[in-house]
């Protein structure tokens, strides 16, 4: 299965690159499949690169439902271990 998260842009980088924070992990990835990015844009990252810029609220439904799903896993290995 994957993924696609959504990440902010805090930095932009030369030759198509940004600098993206995803719950405080910074990761750099490539932007060269977007026409535009902006510093404060979320953007949809697969496999190292931005796919698309959506909207802040889309990306904050996405997150939670996320830290929902990561909640839930920890709780459930807690009662395992």
């Amino acid at each position: 299965m994957c993924l696609a998260i959504p990440a902010l842009i805090v930095e932009i980088k030369p030759e198509q690159m940004a600098l993206v924070d995803l719950d405080g992990i910074r990761q750099l990835i490539s932007t060269e499949l977007i026409d535009e990015v902006q510093v404060g844009d979320y953007v949809i990252v697969h496999v190292g690169h931005a796919l698309a810029v959506i909207d802040p609220l889309e990306a904050a439904e996405t997150l939670a439902l996320f830290s929902q799903l990561k909640s839930h896993t920890d709780l459930e290995l807690k009662q395992i271990g």
